[in-house]
């Protein structure tokens, strides 16, 4: 298996009408995955939880990687993700990660810093897998 990215992990869980949540979780994150978002821990189960609930919420939207770095099993990134949601309102954040890679390149882990750029308030759940 190579190696997965941040775009293509985003894109295929929230971005790709028709793939299956637990095959796009298989293709990029392994079993014992865990994530930090703004300080606050999910493991794989709470993660997923996670993303099901922004299937609900997201009609389409982009993923803009502007720097990446990849250093054996170690990644980090700054992605923007600008995102339509289902009521027709735009939320775009700025997001920074320290990842670490499963021997089959699936993320093992990542741990994240989100920055709101647009959207309400409200809207900065969006970026956590609280």
């Amino acid at each position: 298996m190579s190696r997965t990215d941040i775009r293509a992990a985003l894109t295929d869980l929230l971005l790709i009408p028709g793939l299956g949540l637990d095959e796009a979780a298989e293709r990029h994150f392994a079993p014992d995955y865990r994530q930090r978002t703004d300080g606050s821990w999910a493991d794989r189960t709470g993660f997923l939880a996670h993303m099901a609930h922004l299937r609900t919420v997201v009609a389409g939207g982009s993923v803009t990687v502007h720097d990446e770095l990849v250093d054996g099993d170690r990644y980090a990134d700054r992605h923007t993700v600008e995102v339509v949601k289902t009521d027709g309102s735009t939320v775009r954040m700025e997001v920074y990660v320290f990842a670490e890679f499963a021997p089959d390149g699936r993320f093992r882990r990542i741990e994240e810093t989100t920055l709101l750029l647009a959207g309400s308030e409200a809207d900065r759940d969006l970026g956590s897998a609280r």
